[in-house]
């Protein structure tokens, strides 16, 4: 996070008389200014950065990371003026770098803490923030049937097929460039593998470098699948039969695509192109680009960066969430403009979205915030804010049960909810889970990626179903 100063306006008539009044004394003084400690010599080129990686709960420890710092330079973490870091100064080695951890009082508010890094020899201060997550206990799973498979390493999203009856999912490993890059075919009833097909590749700078694939959707209708090649900021097209590759669009044709979500009546294929801030659109029969959708954010200073995508094909309506300005859209897709921007007060971090068609409601994921939110689409208020776990990512609305279901990537838990916002319980997810789906049979898919490779849960798709 950067500081700022801020500009105070003087008097100057006054400021000049003060001015000579206090070179005055100091003439007098002598010696006894010419050991300031206080305004010292600053850094001219700080470039130190203080972060905590993992999980932060109340009752538990913080590790506390810093780097960019010069040699022997001092540093202190306050909040509310005390030293949080059992009132030891710290100092950075000879590579610019310290580490330490704090207790986090069991009593600790959730949220994002605001931390003062202040610095000495050269002196320097910045502001970090410190997240505090909830801790949920894992709870109801007696009331879900839950079977779990391995697959292969490093899966990212996962899209069911009524017409195929086959769940069709992505992965990407190797970082980066990802060095391998799989669409997987799996039986959504033995969660195997019946068929996979790799990544087409391209040349850059002279090497032949794999099109990692990321998001995926299906397009029943012509019997495709598309897939978002993220990094490559393009789309391609796979059969559904054998997955054999349609059609790798060019890169640049959907800049950092993230999620796809098809129309099929309409034959449109829908992209959130997050480095450009708006919704690629694709013909999904002729198989080429149309005109995108912007999106503005209507906030001074902040951009509308889409991220998760959720399609209510029967009222022809497309939502998204901005990751930076914290908003919901809603996209009329007949007439191929956006219809609504809704504010997220309570939001940080919007990533992940699904709507409630029958109920008129949008569930929005927030990884900065931990929190899900159940936002009236008619009002366009937050009915609920419900936390569940670190950095929740995925949601997914399962119109059968009537239940929302939630990942959290940090606590490695998927929590389920109900539209009065209540929490009936909070399941085991694995490591790392990464997304979710569903085959509107009221059958949740779940997949997680590992946390090294002794991990005992790492790479599986788990089929998730209310008893």
């Amino acid at each position: 996070m950067q500081t700022s100063l801020i500009g105070i306006r003087f008097n100057r008539p006054a400021v000049l008389k003060q001015t000579a009044a206090v070179l005055v004394m100091a003439l007098c003084a002598g010696s006894a200014y010419a050991s300031n400690t206080v305004f010292d010599q600053p850094d001219p080129d700080f470039k130190g950065r203080v972060f905590s990686p993992g999980v932060v709960t109340p009752g538990g420890n913080a590790v506390i990371n810093g780097s960019g710092f010069k040699a022997g330079q001092e540093i202190q973490l306050l909040r509310s003026g005390q030293n949080v870091a059992k009132d030891q100064v710290l100092t950075a080695g000879q590579d610019g770098k310290f580490s330490t951890s704090i207790a986090i009082p069991a009593d600790a508010a959730i949220g994002r803490h605001p931390i003062v890094v202040q610095v000495a020899k050269p002196s320097a201060a910045e502001v970090f923030e410190l997240k505090v997550s909830p801790d949920i206990k894992f709870s109801g799973a007696d009331k879900f049937t839950i079977v779990s498979e391995r697959l292969r390493p490093g899966m990212y999203q996962s899209a069911y097929s009524a017409a195929s009856n086959m769940l069709y999912v992505t992965s990407s490993a190797g970082r980066p460039p990802a060095t391998e890059s799989v669409l997987m075919k799996v039986d959504p009833d033995t969660l195997k593998i019946e068929a996979s097909a790799t990544a087409a590749t391209s040349m850059v700078n002279g090497k032949n470098r794999v099109m990692a694939i990321f998001g995926v959707a299906v397009d029943d209708a012509a019997g495709t699948v598309w897939v978002t090649n993220t990094r490559d900021n393009t789309v391609a097209v796979y059969k559904q039969s054998d997955l054999s590759l349609v059609k790798q669009f060019e890169p640049g044709a959907a800049p950092h695509a993230r999620d796809v979500a098809i129309d099929s009546a309409h034959h449109r294929a829908y992209v959130s192109a997050f480095g450009a801030g708006e919704i690629a659109v694709f013909d999904t029969q002729k198989l080429e680009p149309l005109d995108a959708i912007a999106i503005k954010s209507g906030i001074r200073g902040e951009e509308f960066k889409p991220m998760g995508l959720s399609l209510d094909a029967r009222n022809s309506k497309l939502y998204t969430v901005s990751l930076p300005s914290n908003q919901a859209a809603m996209i009329d897709l007949a007439k191929q403009q956006v219809e609504q921007v809704y504010a997220l007060p309570g939001a940080e971090g919007s990533i992940g979205v699904a709507v409630a068609p029958e109920a008129n409601v949008l569930f929005v994921a927030s990884q900065g915030s931990d929190n899900i939110q159940i936002l009236d689409l008619e009002k366009g208020e937050v009915l609920h804010s419900v936390s569940v776990g670190a950095s929740p990512l995925s949601v997914v609305w399962d119109a059968k049960d009537k239940l929302a279901y939630v990942i959290s990537r940090g606590a490695g838990s998927i929590a389920v909810i109900n539209l009065d916002g209540k929490l009936l319980a909070n399941l085991k997810a694995g490591s790392l889970p990464n997304h979710l789906s569903t085959d509107g049979k009221g059958h949740i898919f779940s997949i997680n990626k590992a946390r090294g490779k002794d991990d005992e849960t790492r790479d599986q798709v788990t089929k998730i179903t209310l008893k």
